[in-house]
């Protein structure tokens, strides 16, 4: 038996423009396994990044429901789905949104700083993640002494920080040049390998989630595999 780690059902998603009704998404479904690594490609406006928000409980559906752990996120309060979001999810985006006052190591603890005081064994798990993704001899440098790639390898390190279940990537690549991108996209796969969690990438470029194993398009409110 699978163990699944999300699941989207009946997924359903409108927005009111003046007198109309727009519809993102009608009756989507979704599975996401222990392991797995899914690539959701689409055109800009396709409604990407919406799905992902709902997703991860930042928006709720307007019918249909997104569960983690058995839990409807649009059933519980909103500090219920922040607690959930902390424990079971990490997030990666576009634009870093590193902490540009902070080194590359003190930005990879702030998910562990959110509830605790990071202890030795935080830092040292910090600096594991940092060696993985290539950038652990920059630990001690600030966002500005990093290069794009560097700070986006940094990014996808302090995702992993709380060990989630479940990261979740919108546009990794999509402010970086072929070169960063091709490194961001290794880092990604090699990952998968020793990181014991599942990874869900939206991106509008093809060639980026090629190599992923679960591949989807977004098209017309609906995800076709391909």
């Amino acid at each position: 038996m699978n163990d699944v780690v999300l699941q989207c059902e009946g997924l359903t998603k409108e927005y009111q423009v003046g007198p109309e009704t727009v519809r993102v998404f009608d009756d989507l479904a979704l599975t996401i396994n222990a392991g797995d690594m899914v690539s959701i490609v689409g055109a800009s406006g396709s409604g990407k990044s919406t799905l992902l928000h709902l997703m991860a409980g930042l928006d709720l559906p307007t019918a249909g429901r997104v569960s983690i752990k058995d839990r409807d996120l649009a059933a519980i309060s909103e500090r219920e789905r922040s607690a959930l979001r902390n424990e079971y999810l990490g997030f990666v985006f576009q634009f870093h949104h590193l902490l540009h006052e902070f080194t590359a190591l003190d930005n990879v603890l702030m998910p562990a700083r959110i509830s605790r005081k990071p202890t030795k064994e935080d830092i040292d798990y910090a600096m594991s993640l940092l060696d993985q993704v290539g950038v652990a001899h920059r630990a001690k440098h600030k966002p500005s002494e990093l290069s794009g790639g560097e700070r986006q390898r940094v990014a996808i390190a302090r995702s992993l920080m709380n060990k989630p279940r479940l990261v979740l990537m919108d546009e990794p690549t999509g402010n970086l040049d072929s070169s960063n991108s091709a490194q961001v996209q290794r880092v990604i796969l090699g990952l998968n390998e020793v990181a014991n969690c599942s990874f869900v990438l939206v991106t509008h470029n093809a060639e980026l989630a090629e190599p992923l194993t679960n591949r989807y398009r977004l098209q017309e409110g609906q995800l076709v595999r391909y």
